[in-house]
């Protein structure tokens, strides 16, 4: 696959804004307006894009604004929706995830949803995917998203790389962002809230070299029902897990002692429960435990065995 912004379409390789070396503007102080109703009221739905002819239909269609204080990206917001345009390849993602996370940190469980193109030896243009694995090909590290909803579209698997690739893969969708988000992402939520959606852009029959900003942004705006319903599954999953983690967590918290780090893996596993099996109780049984440690690793093994159908 090769993206928008590769050397055969060297016009579009600036396509988002770059910030200088200095991450901190002298107006640093001056939160703006936006982040404040964001802080108060905070989005749970955060969705990052490479480029900007991959956020523009969903910018129109989501009715976001630009919230033109936040400078080392371009940040898109409403009330319900935070959206950002990280720019080309993973140290770009990566670095839009994690800056967009850091500064709305006070989300619980926040959604997070990478969208965008790929390519395919043979996949019709415009075909919609869910990711269900996600390998990155320098790494050699994979990542399985954890689906326990019915996806709204087929998935399939992917590659992320490095550089352009011009022969295309019959077994993985590919791309330059996917590996590095959901790396990224999983620092800041849940697996379960952590999803990636790739549009075809590009095939064998129609490759990289005829793709258009305009083409992009049609093909993406095709699916925003499709995107609609994912985000409102994802939310509802968030919802879930925010009602049904207090009580245990508190009790096994008072009764046993957890480091500031074990604390945040506790909440993590009841959540994945929480999630996975659709509320139901844990038989929890104190006596077997002496440590955290304890309860930990039981919640690993309880989480393993867990059965559910797609």
């Amino acid at each position: 696959m090769l993206k928008i912004g590769t050397p055969a379409h060297s016009s579009f390789q600036l396509l988002c804004p770059v910030w200088p070396c200095r991450f901190l503007p002298p107006a640093i102080n001056k939160i703006s307006l936006t982040i404040r109703i964001m802080r108060q009221n905070p989005s749970r739905i955060f969705i990052y894009a490479a480029l900007p002819c991959e956020a523009k239909p969903l910018v129109e269609h989501f009715k976001l604004k630009k919230d033109t204080t936040i400078q080392p990206f371009a940040v898109y917001l409403n009330q319900a929706i935070c959206l950002t345009v990280t720019g080309l390849g993973k140290s770009a993602m990566a670095a839009g995830v994690a800056y967009t996370q850091a500064l709305f940190a006070s989300v619980e469980h926040p959604v997070l949803v990478n969208i965008g193109i790929a390519g395919h030896i043979d996949h019709a243009l415009g075909s919609l995917f869910l990711i269900d694995k996600i390998t990155d090909v320098d790494s050699r590290k994979s990542y399985y998203p954890p689906l326990v909803f019915t996806p709204p579209c087929p998935t399939a698997n992917i590659r992320t790389v490095s550089r352009p690739q011009l022969v295309y893969d019959r077994e993985h969708l590919c791309d330059m962002e996917a590996s590095a988000f959901y790396e990224t992402a999983v620092r800041f939520s849940t697996g379960e809230l952590i999803h990636c959606l790739k549009v075809i852009s590009d095939n064998e029959s129609s490759p990289a070299e005829n793709i258009q900003p305009k083409q992009v942004a049609a093909l993406i705006a095709a699916h925003v029902a499709a995107i609609e319903t994912l985000l409102a599954e994802l939310s509802r999953l968030a919802k879930l897990i925010t009602v049904q983690e207090p009580e245990l967590f508190e009790q096994l918290t008072q009764r046993y002692h957890f480091t500031t780090s074990e604390q945040g893996q506790l909440k993590n596993r009841l959540s994945r429960w929480s999630v996975l099996t659709h509320q139901q109780a844990l038989k929890f049984d104190e006596t077997r435990f002496h440590k955290s440690k304890d309860v930990l690793f039981w919640l690993d093994q309880q989480i393993s065995e867990i059965e559910f159908c797609l």
